[in-house]
């Protein structure tokens, strides 16, 4: 189910990536859709990072998957002051889509009545679903962990082959 959504979600992404320019109402010069892509974000101890990140293609390592690209931003203090700027760095970003959540019980009891010494039970349907959130914590984290050990990276390099083929074709 996560790798479901891990495709699903960065399907769109590309797709609506794709159809912005067709959204547009000028004719502009044919560029990739995938460069000076905005990255923005805090810097602990108070201060931002804006820049641009240009996507070269997408790799699978340790069973994660990885954008490698190039980083050109400016980095500023809770002041506003630039401190450092970078470049055309080359860096691989995690491609995450928030705390994946693992699906670890789903359960449904039917209707139970119970007539026992003169003592009536009755207890309509339950469901009961159990799920645990991954880097929502240790239990959450462990339990993602076991139920994710019998799945294989086979969806993920699947989805890293299609990605990098879009690039290509793209490109």
């Amino acid at each position: 189910m996560k790798y479901k959504l891990i495709s699903l979600a960065v399907l769109f992404a590309i797709l609506s990536t794709l159809a912005l320019p067709v959204l547009g109402t000028t004719v502009q010069a044919q560029g990739s859709p995938l460069q000076d892509i905005p990255i923005v974000g805090d810097i602990a101890g108070g201060g931002t990072f804006e820049g641009t990140f240009d996507l070269q293609r997408f790799i699978l390592q340790g069973g994660e998957l990885f954008a490698v690209g190039t980083l050109s931003g400016t980095l500023t203090n809770a002041a506003g002051e630039v401190i450092g700027t970078v470049t055309d760095v080359a860096v691989q970003l995690p491609v995450g889509f928030g705390n994946a959540t693992c699906e670890i019980l789903e359960l449904t009891l039917g209707p139970l009545d119970l007539t026992l010494l003169g003592l009536n039970v009755f207890l309509d349907t339950v469901f009961l679903e159990i799920t645990a959130e991954q880097g929502g914590g240790l239990l959450g984290d462990l339990l993602c962990a076991i139920a994710n050990l019998l799945n294989n990276d086979a969806p993920l390099r699947s989805v890293l082959n299609l990605l990098n083929q879009i690039l290509r074709l793209l490109g």
